[in-house]
């Protein structure tokens, strides 16, 4: 019996690499890593949780500009060159992925943290895409 684990980031890696191969003319050259990437809502901020095993903090490049945060850095791994690679499933590469928040955000109250290996960065909403309260009177 076989078992198959289908991931939608397999399949968009693996449509991805049929269109390059279709529209570059050396499809292969690098290899580019695909990061998982959660993303909550709460009350004032934004949450954002990425998978970035083996990373250190020094090697991951956050950007954030209006209402897009972007993550890319380069997973590495340490290899023996001397070494028989029989099967290899772990990523390496390059990666950068770009998310578009519904709100615009305040880049200058950020935080990140990466801790084993999950990245966590937590970035609020600009004041004014905050809602605000306005008290109704009555018209003399």
């Amino acid at each position: 019996m076989s078992y198959y684990v289908v991931t939608p980031f397999g399949r968009a890696a693996q449509m991805r690499r049929m269109r390059e191969f279709f529209d570059n003319e050396f499809p292969f050259s690098e290899q580019e890593v695909i990061v998982p990437m959660d993303v909550q809502a709460e009350n004032d901020d934004f949450i954002i949780t990425a998978l970035v095993p083996g990373l250190k903090p020094e090697d991951l490049n956050i950007q954030i500009i209006n209402e897009s945060v972007t993550l890319s850095g380069e997973l590495k791994l340490d290899e023996d060159e001397k070494a028989n690679i029989i099967h290899r499933e772990c990523p390496s590469g390059k990666f950068h992925r770009t998310i578009t928040l519904p709100s615009t955000l305040d880049a200058t109250k950020a935080d990140a943290h990466v801790e084993n290996g999950v990245l966590t960065l937590r970035v609020p909403k600009a004041e004014e895409a905050k809602p605000k309260t306005i008290k109704v009177s009555v018209a003399k």
